[in-house]
């Protein structure tokens, strides 16, 4: 190959991250998708904990976990319900 279309493509590259003010944004952003992801989880772990004396379980897989990590407590509440009367 070429060295100008190399050095070029590499100074483009270095230009696009300075515009776009590349600071480590997106591994923030998919550590704090992963931390809210382990925060769903638990939240669905302690509720068919508790909740299974009261018949109430809720699976945990990988929807029920993202619902329950990006809405938080209404999220579990909403997912309580969906299982206890609609899907019953």
């Amino acid at each position: 190959m070429n060295p100008i279309i190399i050095i070029a493509v590499i100074s483009g590259l270095i230009l696009l991250l300075l515009i776009a003010g590349f600071t480590g944004k997106p591994f923030r952003i998919i550590g704090q998708i992963f931390i809210r992801l382990a925060i769903g989880a638990l939240f669905l772990f302690f509720l068919n904990q508790f909740g299974g004396q009261f018949g109430i379980h809720v699976p945990i897989n990988l929807v029920t976990t993202s619902v329950s990590g990006l809405l938080g407590i209404p999220g579990v509440v909403g997912l309580t319900i969906i299982q206890t009367w609609i899907i019953g």
